[in-house]
């Protein structure tokens, strides 16, 4: 029913009035002009004076204007660009290192192990606005946490993260990682542990090494694993609204360097992008999204396949 009603609002005329609207007036019962008593519909309120001779009703559908409209959005195709960079290389770093991560916690001793692990979940458990208070002194300037510990040590100059547009993108794919790393790690751990321990037993009296356990057990145990994580960093990635909401404000960043799908449709439906309340466009906008996505998921699923021929 939700996407029924999306797609209904994507084929609408972002200028209709409904007609229950237009009998609202400035005040009274029956439009009196008074400001003082009745329902004031704000949204449709125009302060401009009314050009008498344009009276002809504005027809409810425009079919797929607003489709055509979001496809010569230049502003739309940076957002689209950005969230698949970010989709990309949150995938990039986190599915890696959650493996390893994973392939440690099995070496270390049992009491400590729980302890670690929910170490790294504990990220993941963050409300909004613990991540954004976290981040932002993480990224803030010059002293921010990430300059001090790792970037002046290395003898670099200072990077402002939030306001240089080269630095934008990758520090809400750092936030990302470190987000859900922790997760997939748990992913991973559980797959791990489901491997019978006869696989080891087995490569250890044949005298495997370390690095051929884990190319010819370990991993291929654990591609279902991957595939998993991918789907939903893949999902997560495309609906990602709050870390880049609360580090910039739903504003994109500097020269929309940081500007994410799901941010730009909250600018296009409330003021702040386009400036007024179109909601047809941003209907549109999500579902032009969803072939798209399930493109990537596609992808992901296809070379699952091909690494299960392989």
């Amino acid at each position: 029913m939700p996407l029924g009603l999306s797609l209904d609002l994507a084929l609408q005329n972002p200028d209709y009035v409904p007609e229950y609207r237009e009998d609202v007036g400035l005040g009274g019962g029956e439009g009196d002009g008074s400001v003082t008593s009745g329902t004031l519909d704000w949204l449709n309120v125009s302060w401009e004076p009314q050009d008498e001779t344009a009276n002809e009703p504005e027809e409810k559908y425009v079919g797929f204007g607003n489709f055509s409209y979001v496809l010569g959005d230049p502003k739309f195709h940076k957002a689209l660009g950005n969230t698949a960079i970010y989709v990309f290389c949150t995938i990039a770093i986190a599915l890696p290192l959650a493996f390893f991560l994973a392939h440690f916690l099995r070496q270390v001793p049992g009491r400590i192990r729980p302890v670690l692990s929910f170490l790294l979940l504990l990220p993941g458990l963050c409300l909004s606005g613990v991540l954004a208070t976290l981040f932002q002194l993480f990224f803030h300037g010059r002293e921010g946490a990430l300059n001090q510990w790792l970037v002046t040590p290395m003898g670099l100059e200072p990077i402002n993260w939030l306001l240089d547009p080269s630095f934008v993108l990758p520090a809400l794919v750092l936030q990302a990682v470190w987000r859900w790393t922790g997760f997939i790690v748990l992913f991973f751990l559980c797959g791990m542990e489901a491997i019978p321990k006869s696989f080891y037993e087995a490569a250890k009296v044949e005298g495997a090494g370390a690095w051929r356990v884990m190319r010819s057990i370990t991993f291929p145990a654990v591609r279902h694993v991957v595939v998993f994580a991918a789907v939903f960093l893949v999902i997560d990635g495309f609906a990602s609204f709050s870390g880049a909401y609360n580090l910039l404000g739903g504003s994109g960043g500097i020269l929309d360097s940081g500007l994410l799908l799901v941010t730009y449709l909250y600018q296009v439906a409330f003021p702040g992008g386009s400036g007024q309340f179109d909601f047809p466009a941003a209907a549109a906008m999500s579902l032009m999204v969803v072939p798209l996505t399930a493109l990537v998921l596609f992808l992901v699923l296809f070379g699952r396949n091909r690494l299960s021929k392989a």
